[in-house]
Formats: structure tokens, sequence, C-alpha cells
């Protein structure tokens, strides 16, 4: 058995392992530094200033380049993996890499992998927990389910405690393409309403919130819905959106019309119709959102408070 993180916390602070930094990872990192040691995994070294700057210590290595990965066999207590796959092909060997350099070390007591809402596919705007099976409907998708199972195996082959956040739209004002306001601007249509799907979202600095919760208190092998309390289809997200910050609503259009004007990746966003089940975020990771829904995030954002 692998001692716990509040055991090796009394000890000495618990070190993380941050794959993936972008934009939530840099969230993360600046809400654990200096109460945790925080690695973080690059594949660009121009990048080590702004790491380092952070409160990270860089590491630079390629999940495209296994050989490039010896560094981090023993280096941490925790990871938190939010690289996201290759752009092709129906499997991650980008999270094979990893899995295999870090079962090298057998030093991982906890896994917390960002994967995506996007598995289960077409729900038909039903609402459903975690228990629902995924039903990948791209590759895009398929890579992910890859993704959860190797880490999932993972888990039970190194008696690590793994966490999947399934994880929605992610929105902040301060993120880069995460706010609706760009959209609108270009005037992208929206479905009308008899074609319109429901759309789950998650504020950028809850998410990085639920990485920590999951980290600490997330269950062994357990899926978890990183959606905020938000109950809304595609075009009132975008309405909604549009009235706060004094837009014009975008145009609605028919989903015949849309499949003649729209790109393929936004198209298939648009095919796809869910609402999350999210009790497991607010009972089993105690995470009280600080943007329970678009509207309060939207809104701070809008005040220049909480980048959203």
């Amino acid at each position: 058995m692998f001692p716990s993180i509040a055991l090796v916390a009394r000890r000495r602070r618990p070190t993380l392992l941050i794959v993936g930094c972008g934009d939530v990872g840099m969230r993360v990192l600046r809400l654990l530094v200096p109460r945790w040691r925080v690695l973080a995994l690059t594949s660009s070294p121009a990048r080590v200033p702004e790491l380092r700057a952070a409160g990270a210590l860089p590491l630079v290595g390629d999940l495209d380049d296994p050989a490039t990965l010896g560094r981090i066999a023993c280096v941490a207590d925790a990871v938190l993996h939010l690289a996201p796959p290759p752009s092709q092909g129906d499997t991650d060997p980008r999270t094979r890499a990893l899995l295999a350099a870090l079962a090298r070390g057998g030093r991982v007591q906890r896994l917390v992998y960002g994967s995506t809402t996007g598995v289960y596919g077409d729900a038909g705007g039903a609402r459903f927990d975690e228990t629902r099976a995924p039903r990948p409907a791209t590759d895009r998708a398929r890579r992910r389910v890859d993704a959860e199972a190797r880490c999932r195996w993972y888990g039970r082959a190194t008696g690590a405690c793994v966490t999947i956040l399934r994880i929605p739209g992610i929105y902040a004002a301060d993120r880069p393409g995460g706010h609706p306001r760009e959209r609108l601007l270009r005037g992208t249509p929206v479905l009308v309403a008899e074609d319109d799907v429901h759309t789950n979202h998650i504020h950028a600095e809850d998410l990085a919130r639920a990485c920590i919760a999951a980290l600490v208190r997330g269950r062994p092998q357990r899926v978890v819905h990183a959606s905020d309390d938000t109950d809304l289809r595609m075009g009132d997200y975008f309405d909604l959106a549009a009235d706060l910050c004094g837009l014009p609503r975008p145009p609605r259009i028919t989903r015949a019309e849309a499949a003649t004007r729209l790109a393929p990746m936004l198209l298939s966003f648009m095919s796809e119709s869910r609402r999350l089940d999210n009790r497991r975020l607010h009972r089993e990771l105690r995470l009280a959102l600080r943007y329970p829904t678009v509207r309060v995030g939207l809104l701070a954002g809008l005040a220049g408070t909480g980048g959203g």
C-alpha cells in the first residue's frame, strides 16, 4: 500500500507533476504553490522561464518521444494529466507513453486525468450520471476513451488512486478563446429551438479547483463530471451571453442549413445533446463552485472579477 497524500504531507510538501500545463494547468499551479512542490512537464524549452517564474520546476520531455520521459519516473507523489491525445487515430499513444514512464518509478499515489464529456456521444438531451457507458461517435472521443481505460488499468496495476474528470465546455474571460463574446462578434449562427442541443459548461477557475479536489479527495477508479449546475440549450447559452454583453443575439438556422454552412468540428458539437448530473462533484469531491452557473461566471467576467 502507498502512504496517503495526507501522511506524506505531514512529512514534507507533496510533489505534483502537471502534464499538459496549458491554461487550466497554469491555474492549478498558481493555486497550489507554495503548499505543494509542483513540477511541470513541457515539450517546449521556450516555456521553461514562464513555468519557473510561476513557481514550478520545469521538466523538458515530449509525450510523442518516450525516450525523453526517463526523468519523470520517480519524481512525484501525484500526477495531473491534462495533455490532449494526438489529432489522429483512435488510441492515445501519449497517455500510453506517460503511464509506462510513471510505472517504472512506482511512486505515484494519485493520478487525475482530464477527459471529456464527448466520450458519451449523443444522449438525446437525457440527464445522466457517471454510470452511463461511453458511446463515442468520433475518433476524437475514442482517443479519450482509450486514454481513460489506460489510466484505470494503471491504477489497478500499481495501486494508485485514479480519478477521471469528464470535462464539458470550458469558459473564462481570461482564457484564450474561452468567452462566447468572440463567437458572437463573428455572428456564428446557432440552431433553431426545435433542433437545438443541451450543452454543459465549467468555468476554468472552478475546473482548476476540481482538479485539486480530485487530487486530494478523489476515490479510486472513479469518474466525476466536472460540470457546473447550468441547464441550458446551446442557443439559449449564446442568447444569454449576448444579452449580458449587450450584443445582438446570434442568428438561428435549421440543422439542415447548419450542415451546409458550419465547419465539421462545430457541427459535431451541435450533434450531441446531454445534461450532466454533477452530484459526485459536490458530494464526493466536496467542491463548492464559485461560478455555479454560466450567468454567474459571465457576469463576473463582465465585472472584471474572477477571470470569468
